[in-house]
């Protein structure tokens, strides 16, 4: 009866353990606009509000990385709290009112949001572009997604699939 226990324990210890690990935590870095220590101090907590377990923004390369499990979050939701908060980066823009809110010495050039080639091309996933691939890039025909704008995937405000397959913003598998 003893070892029947024992061996139970284990049993629901291994079932535990594998579930805890079968989470996938993924970790992407990305650029965010800010100026000072305030600044890594929101940016951070954004970051984490929205479900990131890591967060650390480096204020002189503007650069933050975010750990997250993907069953709980994405980096979509990150950006967009982190915009929310008044910071622009390459996956959301602020809006004025909460850029307005920022301490005077959180306020950034706002037309400096740079993205390297690897953000540019995170728009698409797929060998070319379509609506569906660019989910996070299009949203109802708008292009909502900076790295797209500046790889020049946007016409008027909206998602052109011919000038995002042509500026090279998609992926080639």
């Amino acid at each position: 009866m003893k070892s029947l226990k024992i061996f139970s324990t284990v049993l629901i210890c291994c079932a535990i353990a594998t579930t805890s690990f079968s989470q996938k935590t993924k970790t992407e870095t990305f650029q965010v606009s800010g100026n000072c220590g305030m600044c890594e101090a929101k940016i951070e907590k954004a970051a984490k509000a929205a479900g990131a377990t890591y967060a650390d923004w480096n204020k002189d390369t503007k650069i933050i990385t975010v750990k997250y499990s993907s069953t709980s979050s994405n980096l979509a939701k990150i950006q967009k709290s982190i915009a929310d908060a008044g910071y622009d980066n390459v996956g959301a823009k602020t809006t004025t009112e909460a850029y307005d809110k920022l301490h005077d010495c959180c306020k950034y050039d706002r037309t400096a949001v740079a993205t390297t080639d690897n953000q540019k091309m995170d728009c698409c996933k797929g060998a070319s572009c379509t609506k569906e691939d660019c989910a996070d890039c299009c949203k109802d025909g708008n292009c909502t997604m900076q790295a797209c704008k500046d790889a020049g995937c946007c016409k008027d405000g909206k998602c052109d699939m011919t000038l995002c397959a042509d500026k090279g913003c998609c992926k080639k598998s």
